[in-house]
Order: C-alpha cells, then sequence, then structure tokens
C-alpha cells in the first residue's frame, strides 16, 4: 500500500525542521555567551537590566517554588515512613529526604518552575516585541536583540536558578523533617545523622548543577520562539505554549543524562 503524500513530506520535512531549530538554537546559545564573555570583559554588561530582570523572574518564580517544596518533602517523609515503620528502620527518614529531595526532587522542581512560570514570562515578552516589529526595529538600529534582550535574561536566570533550588531544598528538607518528628515519631537528632550520611556535598552540588543548566535551556528555548513568533497574538500564544511543552521534555532529558553521568563518576555511597 503506498505511503499518502501528506505522510511522506510529513516524514521528511518534520525531521529536517527539528534539526533545523536545534541548530538555531545552538547557534543562539553561542551568541549568549559569546555576548556574555566579551561584555563582561569590556565592562559593558548591562548589570540594572540583569537585576531588574532577575527580580521579575523570582518574583514569579519564589513563592511556588516555596509552595510546591513543603508538599515534596511532606510526600516523601509520609510514602517512605509508613514503609520504613513497616521494617522498624525509622532512623533512616533522613536518608529518604537526603535522596528524594535534595538528589532529584529540588531540581526537576526548580526547573519545572522555570519552565513553567519563567519561560511563559520570556516568551510571551519576546513574542510581543517580535509581533510589534521591535525586534526588527532593533536590528535596524544596529542593534542585536540577542545582546539587548535575550542575554540579561540569560544570566538572570542563571543567577536565580542555585536560589530556587536551596529554597526548595530547605523548606522540603524541613517539611520532611516536620512530618518524620510529629507522625512517624523520629529523633529529629536520627534524622539529620541518616540525612547527613546519604546527602553528601556531590550530590547537593549536582542539584544546584542540574538547576543551572536547566536555567539555559528554558533561556535558550523561550528566547528562540519568542524572537520568532508571528502571526499576531496567536503567535505569541503558540511561542509560549511551545517553550513551556519544550523545556519541559529538555528538562526531563537533561536530568536523566546529568543523573548518569553522576552515578558513572560519583557513585553513591555513606559520607
Amino acid at each position: 500500500m503506498a505511503v499518502p503524500a501528506v505522510v511522506r513530506r510529513y516524514l521528511v520535512e518534520k525531521p529536517a525542521a527539528s534539526l533545523a531549530t536545534i541548530g538555531r538554537s545552538a547557534r543562539l546559545g553561542g551568541n549568549v555567551v559569546r555576548y556574555a564573555v566579551t561584555d563582561a570583559i569590556a565592562l559593558r554588561l548591562p548589570l540594572r537590566e540583569v537585576i531588574e530582570q532577575m527580580w521579575i523572574l523570582l518574583k514569579v518564580t519564589a513563592l511556588p517554588a516555596l509552595l510546591m517544596a513543603v508538599p515534596i518533602g511532606a510526600e516523601v517523609s509520609v510514602q517512605v515512613g509508613g514503609i520504613m515503620n513497616q521494617v522498624g528502620a525509622n532512623s533512616l527518614a533522613g536518608a529518604a529526604s537526603g535522596l528524594g529531595v535534595v538528589g532529584q526532587g529540588a531540581p526537576m522542581a526548580a526547573g519545572l518552575l522555570m519552565s513553567g512560570a519563567a519561560a511563559s514570562a520570556i516568551a510571551s515578552d519576546l513574542g510581543a516585541r517580535a509581533i510589534r516589529e521591535e525586534i526588527e526595529a532593533i536590528r535596524v538600529m544596529g542593534i542585536d536583540p540577542v545582546q539587548r534582550l535575550v542575554m540579561p535574561r540569560f544570566l538572570a536566570m542563571i543567577a536565580i536558578a542555585p536560589m530556587l533550588c536551596i529554597i526548595i531544598i530547605a523548606a522540603g528538607v524541613a517539611a520532611g523533617l516536620t512530618i518524620s518528628a510529629n507522625v512517624n515519631d523520629v529523633v529529629p537528632g536520627s534524622f539529620w545523622q541518616s540525612f547527613g550520611a546519604f546527602a553528601t556535598p556531590t550530590d547537593l552540588a549536582f542539584s544546584v548543577l542540574k538547576s543551572v543548566i536547566f536555567a539555559a535551556i528554558v533561556v535558550l528555548i523561550a528566547g528562540l520562539r519568542g524572537l520568532e513568533a508571528k502571526g499576531g497574538p496567536t503567535g505569541v500564544a503558540n511561542a509560549v505554549n511551545a517553550s513551556v511543552v519544550l523545556s519541559v521534555f529538555c528538562i526531563f532529558i537533561a536530568n536523566l543524562l546529568v543523573s548518569q553521568l553522576q552515578l558513572m563518576f560519583f557513585p553513591a555511597r555513606l559520607a
């Protein structure tokens, strides 16, 4: 049975379009890093713009990060605590928070928040500028929109990503300790002892590293989609939707790769 022409065209054009998008994203990332380095060397970094973007992004992510961290830590303690009660291993309750919240929960929660709130804010802002032809006007004036608009947002997101990760870790572990001590009758000293034995500084370092990588992914995807938005308000909505979906997908893939590298070169062991 012959394959319909529409299906053949889809199978040929979509992979080529996907590769082209990956290429444009890589070029955008290279330009952002190049402008950040050259402007830093020339002492021309737009610090005021970076600080303003940090505040804007923190406003849309800090409180949700705190609200998300509490149920993550509590859920880990409730789920694991019940099993540990059955086997008589309450003293290992802190290990669950160390491995679950620090290793995976905090960076993934930070990444999902950035992909949901921050990516939509960046894509909608740049997309609105694109459909109003502000991006073309900036190019006409001899200014690269990547240097003027994307690079400050990139630096701002990189700066706030570790903050979000630390906030989620602190709130999640505190929630886990509260649940363990008041519901599962775990001694706080035992909780902290097992937490310190299983959650090493390497885990914390990789957790922060993951959040920084996720931040870079989110900005590059949202920046590319925002700059390429077209077709009026519908185009902006499509850019926001694509930014969120692609960011979430890429964050899960990046988390898997970084976690695998961590296990390969820094295998888990008691501190």
